[in-house]
């Protein structure tokens, strides 16, 4: 069992909100009905007290929360799964995730995922919550992610997304023209009406930062890099979509009735309509070593899926480029905010 300890000082931004209101806000990695459990079973102590949930606090006071391993975790098994490790030493391992690979075990998958391959790579992760995961990428995003192998390496790992200053970098092919670089300011929250579907939200919504910029710009698509400072859930998909631009091939957050354009050939058709999943890939990490503290950072190419993608909207530019003397080389790359530039980003 992991004696995970976390001691937080209450900011001045949340004075006035309930006790297990701030803990949640503070400690997003957990459900706030797993902290109200543990406010109620007396694992949260507020300046050495143990207080209702309700409770409400008014800045400064000192928060002892005794972080519970997750019994369910108990119930997974390691199986022989393959994993690409980019990286791995004695705290913290990179792993490239594939298309397709789910990251935690949840309804619908309870098996089969990173979480499992983990155990089997690395046994001694049982002990820690949630296998040492920290972050996490959809089911169909590829890319790097980062784990942690022991306890001081989660903790400040997860201080580190917290700080927000992991470089999480994507790349992603969207629809439409983007003339200029962006940086999207917009909360995110539960769709008012779809509940598995989030949506930029601003009653409710949690503050998130995506900032993108323009790599090539194509007839009728856009290759662009995206740089996160908050981690929502769907984050990139949802701004995107909110953006007017969305990540083709994006079963839930895309376009859902494209009528094509005359000009399209056949094969930009099959290649765009049919895309299997989003065309998004986290393709550089890069952190703070929690033991050594040295500046460590990693990058992978694109997936074949994408550059095939791409080598085709390129080609269809190409062809539309000679036919009419079109230059869809040009944007403008002076950066502009979308959102409230005010907006006061939470910890992740």
């Amino acid at each position: 069992m992991t004696n995970d300890k976390r001691e937080i000082v209450v900011p001045e931004n949340l004075s006035g909100k309930r006790l297990d209101t701030i803990v949640h806000e503070l400690l997003t990695e957990f459900s706030r009905s797993k902290i109200q459990q543990w406010i109620s079973d007396g694992h949260v102590k507020v300046d050495g007290q143990v207080l209702l949930s309700k409770k409400k606090l008014y800045g400064g006071e000192r928060i002892e929360i005794s972080i519970q391993p997750d019994l369910a975790l108990t119930s997974f098994e390691p199986e022989d799964i393959e994993l690409q490790i980019v990286f791995s030493d004695d705290d913290i391992a990179v792993i490239s995730k594939p298309v397709g690979m789910v990251v935690h075990p949840a309804a619908g998958n309870w098996s089969g995922t990173m979480l499992n391959a983990i155990l089997n790579y690395f046994p001694n992760n049982k002990t820690l919550p949630r296998a040492g995961i920290v972050h996490r990428l959809d089911k169909d995003t590829s890319g790097l992610l980062v784990i942690a192998k022991n306890e001081i390496s989660q903790n400040n790992l997860i201080k580190q997304l917290q700080n927000k200053t992991v470089h999480r970098e994507y790349r992603a092919i969207v629809w439409g023209q983007i003339w200029q670089n962006r940086t999207i300011k917009e909360p995110i929250g539960r769709h008012p009406k779809n509940r598995k579907k989030m949506a930029v939200n601003k009653i409710n919504g949690k503050p998130s930062v995506t900032h993108y910029e323009v790599l090539e710009r194509f007839a009728f698509h856009t290759y662009i890099k995206c740089n996160l400072e908050t981690g929502r859930t769907h984050q990139i998909r949802v701004h995107m979509q909110h953006n007017d631009s969305p990540i083709v091939g994006d079963p839930i957050y895309g376009f859902k009735k494209i009528i094509p354009s005359k000009e399209f050939s056949e094969n930009l058709k099959n290649s765009t309509l049919n895309f299997k999943r989003q065309a998004l890939h986290a393709t550089k990490l890069g952190l703070v070593h929690p033991v050594t503290h040295k500046n460590m950072f990693w990058e992978i190419p694109l997936p074949e899926d994408m550059k095939n993608l791409l080598q085709v909207i390129r080609q269809e530019t190409n062809d539309l480029n000679d036919r009419y003397d079109i230059d869809y080389e040009y944007y403008d790359d002076s950066p502009i905010i979308i959102g409230d530039e005010d907006i006061e980003v939470d910890d992740d």
